[in-house]
């Protein structure tokens, strides 16, 4: 079967500058825009900011 398009998996990159990411899936129709989580950041110690890499 195929994947759904409407739930692609995107890539999270840290904003604190480390090089951090995390991956996940996302609905486009609820979240057409770019998706910005605040996660923990293990390299920086502390809970950043990540946002959607296209």
């Amino acid at each position: 079967m195929a994947r759904s398009e409407t739930r692609p998996v995107v890539t999270l990159r840290s904003t604190a500058g480390t090089g951090q990411a995390y991956v996940t899936r996302k609905n486009r129709r609820n979240d057409p825009d770019r998706l910005v989580l605040r996660k923990y950041d293990a390299v920086a110690g502390r809970h950043v900011t990540f946002r959607e890499e296209r």
